[in-house]
């Protein structure tokens, strides 16, 4: 089967990584891809916004299947654009995908279809969360638990352009919860829980991930598909958009019961770099079963082994990016066992050299999830580059409980 891979960071290059591991795998190609994904596949230089240049490529290839990562081309109608030309796609179509580009779409689902989730509020007033409606690469969310805080967020937001909802501020441990979906039907991943905050403590803004870990302790993802996922892929097919990709809701686990805080349309970033290590089978056959309109054959197993991963970012993250500074260690990460996936790098020359945001995603399995935190951090110290951050307690209060 050839594949094409769209998109370029860290939740790609781990979809690239497991992907190549398929016995149906012929030949693996990405655009644009990154440094990582080349050691895989073939890179090509199209956008992943560029629904013309990626169809070009597809039918050049002649890919049977194409895999599209990041929100951004999904929401923009890139899968309808391959659909529609005779390529088979994993990712939903722009009117399914505005279940993360829009919030109040999204809210407008739920209600329709019984899911609960956080009330919106007529006033901000804290505590209270204010949210972007649209896109904000994981940084439109804030939390307002003060008047400071609410009068911080309030600017904040709308310099993102675009309109805003005030919901109401919930509490309770947050998990992520992943499911294939075939437009009807809907297989389970693992859980996994994102650390958004950009400091140790849950301390500064919300970032697109610092870190994350699987599996989540007596959280059974199965669980919640027929009160959260089913529900809303029949409320979409009802709308004339059948949801056919990752539907991902991110949900609160309150003591009134579980609440949908948002719906995303494709593979968490970073949860896949925590998820795919713990996925036994083939997951290219489940993707193209999805694809192909019935995903309920698909037999993907789980390990017993936990995974956590490490986000090493820019040192101003989430402020500013980085460009240009030489990146060491990786090999060195690597060969204690861990996996070091490439978010945000480039090559000058024959140097390795940061170019994002979240630079590198470094990822370790162990029989427990203290052991595959220890080894994930062991690995994280020794990737290296000017002003090169991480969080130091991913995963550390589940890791002292299990």
């Amino acid at each position: 089967m050839r594949v094409l891979l769209v998109g370029s960071g860290g939740r790609e290059h781990a979809l690239a990584w497991k992907l190549a591991q398929s016995a149906e795998l012929s030949e693996l190609h990405c655009a644009p891809g990154n440094p990582g994904i080349s050691a895989l596949g073939q890179c090509h230089p199209v956008r992943a916004e560029d629904p013309e240049g990626l169809l070009g490529l597809a039918r050049e290839l002649e890919v049977d299947l194409a895999v599209i990562g990041p929100e951004a081309p999904l929401v923009a109608g890139v899968a309808d654009a391959l659909r529609h030309n005779g390529v088979a796609v994993f990712g939903p179509g722009a009117a399914a995908a505005r279940i993360e580009g829009s919030k109040a779409f999204a809210k407008d689902v739920l209600r329709a279809a019984g899911v609960a989730t956080s009330a919106p509020l007529s006033v901000a007033r804290p505590p209270c969360v204010v949210k972007a409606d649209g896109l904000a690469a994981g940084k439109g969310v804030f939390v307002c638990r003060t008047q400071a805080e609410l009068d911080a967020a309030l600017p904040a937001v709308s310099g993102l352009g675009g309109t805003f909802i005030v919901e109401e501020l919930l509490e309770g441990a947050e998990v992520s919860i992943f499911a294939l979906c075939d437009g009807v039907n809907a297989v389970a991943l693992p859980a996994a829980q994102d650390f958004k905050r950009a400091f140790d403590g849950d301390e500064g803004p919300n970032t697109g991930g610092m870190g994350s870990y699987s599996p989540v302790s007596g959280i059974d993802a199965e669980e919640f598909l027929d009160t959260v996922h089913r529900p809303v892929l029949a409320e979409l097919e009802r709308r004339g958009a059948p949801f056919v990709g990752v539907l991902f809701a991110g949900l609160m686990l309150t003591d009134d019961g579980p609440r949908v805080l948002e719906f995303n349309c494709r593979f968490g970033d970073p949860e896949t770099q925590s998820l795919l290590p713990r996925i036994d089978g083939d997951l290219l056959g489940a993707l193209a079963a999805a694809a192909q309109g019935d995903v309920r054959g698909a037999s993907l197993g789980e390990s017993e082994d936990a995974a956590v991963t490490i986000v090493v970012t820019a040192g101003d993250y989430p402020a500013e990016g980085d460009s240009g500074n030489r990146i060491d260690g990786i090999a060195e990460a690597e060969d204690t066992g861990a996996l070091v996936f490439h978010a945000g790098t480039a090559l000058r020359g024959d140097r390795l050299v940061t170019n994002g945001g979240r630079i590198l995603d470094v990822t370790a399995t162990g029989r427990t999830l203290a052991a595959a935190r220890e080894r994930a951090y062991a690995a994280a110290q020794l990737v290296s580059f000017d002003r090169a951050r991480y969080r130091h307690d991913i995963a550390e209060e589940a890791a002292a409980v299990v």
